[in-house]
């Protein structure tokens, strides 16, 4: 049998990642008969008003939506697994998990709102979505999922882009500079 094309979404478990509009695109490409995985990493956050209940996501497992793996500490292993990384969420500052992912060229989707715009250009690193649009959402997974190619070259490019813009002594460098220039 073909294998299952799999997204993971990696964040804290609050509405405002985008939890309701990944659930609604995994039911929409489910009734599409799609062969899609759709995994959630992450925990809720109960001090969190936003946080999405941890009945609410076992509901969503129960329901066959997607696979809930909790907390997981070992990322790099869990984006080895996986063929896409999705984050539909409304604000961000600058997200270290589609950082990691484009390290490890992974093709990303995220929306199209400060912070997630920093890491992805769309259709060169990955591909932007309208906030709270799961149809959108649910084309751009079903994109990546009927275009190995565009799969390996958005992932490609979000791998040149993380260590280019983002690798560790290059964050180091930009910080000292802003202090240097603070300094005087």
């Amino acid at each position: 049998p073909e294998r299952a094309f799999t997204v993971v979404l990696p964040a804290r478990l609050l509405w405002d990642k985008g939890l309701a509009e990944y659930v609604s695109a995994a039911r929409q490409l489910r009734a599409e008969g799609r062969n899609i995985v759709f995994q959630l990493a992450g925990e809720p956050d109960p001090g969190n008003p936003a946080s999405v209940p941890a009945s609410t996501v076992q509901g969503w497992v129960d329901e066959g939506v997607l696979q809930w793996l909790g907390h997981v500490s070992d990322m790099p292993a869990l984006f080895q697994s996986v063929d896409a990384v999705i984050l539909p969420s409304y604000r961000e500052g600058l997200p270290k998990g589609l950082i990691e992912a484009g390290a490890c060229a992974l093709p990303l989707v995220t929306t199209d709102v400060p912070g997630c715009r920093e890491v992805v250009e769309d259709g060169v690193s990955g591909l932007l979505v309208p906030v709270k649009d799961a149809a959108a959402l649910a084309a751009a997974i079903a994109r990546l999922q009927d275009d190995p190619g565009l799969c390996a070259r958005l992932g490609k490019a979000a791998r040149e882009k993380a260590l280019a813009e983002f690798d560790e002594a290059i964050v180091i460098e930009r910080t000292v500079d802003v202090y240097r220039e603070l300094l005087g």
